[in-house]
C-alpha cells in the first residue's frame, strides 16, 4: 500500500479516544469496557482501511470488534468511517500488532482474523509472516479455548504456507477454500484489496482453523521453508 502521509492523523487519533487508542497495553484484560456490552471479541491484525472491521461490527451487533492498524495516515482511515457509524461494537488500535499478548490478556478473543496480510515472499522473511508457527503460538495464547483463527489471501505462496503452517502447528480446519468467490461462500464481507484482486480474476483463499492444545508442542522447523 501506497501512503500518502496526513499531517492531521495523529491529532485526530489522540482527539477520538473514545474510539481509538495508541496504548493498547493499558487495556490488556479490560477491553470490553470500550464497548456498549460485554460480547465475544474478534480482531483483525492489519485492518487497512477498515471495510471489513466496519461491515463486521455492523453485520454482528452481538459481537465485539477490534481493528488493528500500524500506519497512522491509514487507521485514520478507519476512524472517519467509525465517526460516521459510531458502532457501539467497535473500537480501534493504532499500534504495532507483533506482540499480540502485550494487547490482550489469555483467553481474551475469540476470533482472530488476518486479511491479505503481507506475505514476504524471500525465505528469510518467513518469521515475519502472519502464518508463522511463532504468530500462531501467540495467537493460540490470546484465544479462547473454541477460538477461531480465520486467514484470507491471494497469494498462492502464502496460502500454501499457511497451510503447512496451520498443519504441523496441529491446528483443526473449519473451513477450506481454493476460491472463496467460487465457492459462493455465505456472509462473506469482502476487504478492499479482496475486492480489487477478485476483480483482476485473482482466486481468494481461505482456511479457518481451530488450535488443539494437545498437539502444539510438535511443532516443526520445516514451516520457515
Amino acid at each position: 500500500m501506497r501512503l500518502r502521509n496526513k499531517p492531521r492523523a495523529a491529532g485526530e487519533i489522540a482527539a477520538n479516544s473514545q474510539y481509538i487508542t495508541t496504548t493498547p497495553a493499558e487495556f490488556k484484560g479490560q477491553w470490553q469496557s470500550k464497548f456498549a456490552q460485554a460480547q465475544p471479541l474478534s480482531i483483525e491484525v492489519g485492518s487497512g482501511k477498515g471495510r471489513f472491521i466496519v461491515e463486521m461490527a455492523k453485520a454482528h451487533p452481538e459481537r465485539n470488534f477490534i481493528g488493528i492498524e500500524i500506519q497512522p495516515s491509514v487507521a485514520i482511515m478507519i476512524l472517519e468511517k467509525q465517526l460516521v457509524a459510531k458502532l457501539p461494537n467497535l473500537y480501534l488500535i493504532q499500534a504495532d500488532g507483533g506482540d499480540l499478548t502485550d494487547f490482550f490478556a489469555e483467553n481474551e478473543v475469540a476470533q482472530i482474523y488476518l486479511n491479505f496480510s503481507d506475505p514476504w515472499p524471500k525465505s528469510r522473511h518467513a518469521k515475519r509472516r502472519l502464518t508463522h508457527r511463532l504468530f500462531l503460538a501467540m495467537y493460540q495464547q490470546i484465544l479462547q479455548p473454541e477460538g477461531s483463527l480465520q486467514f484470507k489471501t491471494d497469494n498462492r505462496g502464502l496460502f500454501e504456507f499457511s497451510l503447512i503452517s496451520f498443519n504441523q502447528f496441529g491446528m483443526q480446519f473449519k473451513e477450506l477454500s481454493l476460491d472463496l468467490h467460487a465457492d459462493d461462500v455465505p456472509e462473506n464481507i469482502e476487504t478492499e484489496y479482496e475486492q480489487r484482486f477478485s476483480q483482476m480474476g485473482h482466486p481468494i483463499y481461505l482456511i479457518e482453523a481451530q488450535f488443539n492444545a494437545s498437539t502444539a508442542a510438535n511443532v516443526q522447523p520445516d514451516a520457515d521453508r
